[in-house]
């Protein structure tokens, strides 16, 4: 990648920096200080819907690790996601443990129950694993609903208090965004951080050509297994903080469609890019909350189609966009993105 004009790398933590100028520091800056005012800004329900989807980021950086850096298929992320939110929800329902202790173990029981599946991903691969990963979601969905009630509800679910720490309570919308924009802001740099080390460079290699990273000395068992496990904690570490933010948990939140979803964000966003995870997932997520907002207006305006045809119809559009970007742009927006900040650094040169 072509650095900006007159930036040059003379150690090599400069060059390996993601941010290099003083312009790339102030527009990083704006950013994040946007995303702190955004409770004051007031734009209706723009908090509910950052919130969602900083949830749903944390839970797609974990397959990207997983799936787009790893190489891994998995189709369980909903499933991880649902076993980090009971594990919160029990300890903070039964044990009334702080949120500063549930939200790791929660991640941590999402890691745990992801490794297993990772176990198999040395002797099978491609369709057979994600077949696999796909028995994770009957097994989390028959588990919650037949252990006993007194441990995780069965199909009444858990009702939780909200997050505390001390006598501050994160019982209003903008006070949960912050922890969730706290935790995402956290996670992201510890996926960008993970890829920039021998751990990242062994998921690459794993991923290209398990055969070949063998031969040069990775242990390709290990580095499989460690790619569930954490793409499970961050999975888990997302189903923690859902608990919290809807303060009830349910195994009809956490359905096999959902991890569907996600991999839907990393084709549009990118695989194996995490900037693609985070582009993927607020795309994504934007056009899910503009069809619900416009679903209604339309079923009104149309009411010989009825609601449900309305909504079916606009979420197979939604299904068709992915569709088109594994036809036309498999390396999704985040390679669009690097082809124009590339022909921007050298122009007026065409190549």
């Amino acid at each position: 990648m072509t650095l900006p004009g007159g930036v040059h790398a003379e150690t090599y933590q400069q060059d390996r920096a993601l941010i290099r100028t003083p312009w790339q520091w102030l527009w990083f800056a704006a950013f994040m200080l946007g995303l702190v005012l955004l409770p004051y800004l007031g734009f209706g329900g723009a908090v509910g819907i950052a919130t969602v989807i900083g949830i749903t980021l944390i839970a797609a950086l974990g397959l990207q690790l997983t799936s787009g850096c790893a190489g891994q298929i998995n189709m369980g992320q909903s499933a991880f996601m649902g076993v980090g939110a009971y594990a919160t929800g029990a300890l903070a329902v039964h044990l009334h443990w702080s949120f500063l202790l549930t939200i790791p173990i929660g991640g941590i029981s999402a890691a745990i129950f992801g490794a297993v599946f990772g176990l198999a991903a040395l002797r099978i691969k491609g369709f057979y694993l994600a077949l696999t990963t796909i028995a994770a979601q009957y097994i989390f969905t028959f588990s919650m609903l037949k252990l006993p009630k007194e441990w995780f509800g069965q199909s009444e679910g858990l009702r939780l208090e909200p997050a505390a720490l001390g006598s501050f309570t994160f019982d209003s919308d903008t006070r949960i965004y912050y922890l969730v924009l706290a935790a995402a802001a956290l996670m992201t740099y510890g996926a960008w951080g993970l890829m920039r080390t021998r751990t990242g460079r062994a998921f690459i290699a794993v991923r290209d050509n398990d055969n070949a990273a063998e031969v040069i000395g990775i242990n390709v068992f290990y580095y499989k297994t460690l790619a569930f496990f954490i793409g499970a904690f961050y999975a888990g570490t997302a189903g923690a903080l859902w608990a919290y933010y809807v303060r009830y948990v349910q195994a009809e939140q956490f359905t096999l469609w959902l991890s569907v979803w996600y991999l839907g964000m990393l084709i549009v966003g990118g695989m194996g890019s995490i900037l693609g995870a985070v582009i993927g997932t607020v795309v994504i997520r934007l056009m899910q909350e503009l069809i619900t907002l416009v679903g209604p207006m339309i079923a009104d305006l149309l009411p010989s189609l009825g609601g449900q045809f309305v909504f079916a119809a606009m979420n197979m559009l939604l299904g068709g966009l992915i569709i088109v970007f594994v036809i036309f742009e498999p390396r999704g927006l985040v390679y669009r993105w690097n082809i124009i900040k590339e022909s921007y650094r050298i122009w007026p040169f065409p190549h």
